[in-house]
């Protein structure tokens, strides 16, 4: 028997094992903190770039019948929290079908941002919910360098160019312009759940857009989240004959190799590089690694 007698002779048996398959639940995992610069240490972060892919991909499945963003993250910038909601949207929109948002550990500030992109959102009962705030840190390094000896020297083309310069005292009314700053982006976060959660949320909105954080349990009472379960525990009860299949995002090199350190690393990972890495190099993914640290660390994960 020739190939293409051989390749005849099963086709009839594909066509019906794919028949006879169910529908399907694709589910992309937004697991990280949400930057367009991940540290090289970061094990996983979402912004456009790592996500595309495996939102096209989820969206794309030809017996699709909803999907599932399982969300795990304590949030950052606002502008790629508000592209990958968007995204999800839009792809929504285009394919007609549901979307189911799943908090797991954490979905605070930028992380609930992404759940409000899906048409319900559950929760564990223990998960941390909401943080529907704005915040920004930096460090005032100027002391340092006068202990040092050391001047810095900045010419510009515009009296606020350089506002909130680390290496320079703290002006007042820069500190006035943050705070501008801070309420226009809490404003358009606030818009956002509200446009999404509508009428289903139930307490005013000091008590909601405070910046608190809340567990799963007491989310859904708020009207934060609609109910209180898991991926597997959801499907199974609203689509019992589906498969689920997952969609991971692209990640880091270094996580690709297997040499990242995920939430909790230490900033001594990549230490045993033989010497090959600048040590300003590492001093700057050290720091990253640290701030990314501490945004989980705030939630005490």
């Amino acid at each position: 028997m020739s190939v293409t007698d051989k390749i005849a002779a099963r086709l009839p048996k594909i066509v019906t094992d794919r028949a006879e398959r169910g529908p399907v639940v694709a589910a992309v995992r937004l697991h990280g903190v949400i930057t367009p610069s991940p540290a090289p240490m970061a094990r996983n972060t979402i912004n456009m770039q790592t996500v595309e892919s495996a939102l096209t991909r989820a969206f794309d499945h030809d017996r699709l019948v909803a999907v599932a963003l399982l969300v795990n993250s304590p949030g950052g910038a606002p502008t790629q929290s508000a592209l990958v909601a968007e995204r999800v949207r839009e792809l929504a929109a285009k394919k007609k079908v549901p979307v189911l948002a799943f908090c797991e550990d954490l979905a605070a500030s930028g992380g609930y941002w992404l759940a409000c992109a899906a048409d319900e959102i559950y929760a564990h009962g223990t998960s941390l919910v909401g943080s529907i705030g704005v915040v920004s840190a930096g460090f005032g390094l100027n002391g340092l360098l006068e202990r040092h000896g050391v001047e810095r020297r900045v010419y510009t083309a515009g009296e606020h160019k350089v506002r909130l310069d680390p290496f320079r005292p703290e002006k007042p009314e820069d500190v006035e312009w943050l705070k501008g700053l801070h309420t226009d982006l809490h404003a358009q976060f606030v818009a956002w759940v509200k446009e999404r959660r509508g009428s289903k949320l139930r307490a005013d909105d000091d008590a909601l857009f405070s910046g608190e954080v809340w567990t799963g349990a007491r989310a859904r009472e708020l009207g934060l989240v609609d109910g209180i379960g898991t991926l597997r525990s959801v499907v199974a009860k609203r689509y019992p004959d589906a498969d689920i299949a997952i969609a991971e995002p692209r990640r880091p090199l270094l996580a690709r190799l297997g040499l990242a350190g995920g939430a909790g690393a230490s900033a001594g990972v990549g230490a045993g590089t033989g010497g090959t890495t600048r040590s300003g190099d590492f001093l700057a993914a050290a720091l990253a690694t640290l701030e990314e640290r501490a945004r989980w660390s705030r939630f005490g994960l």
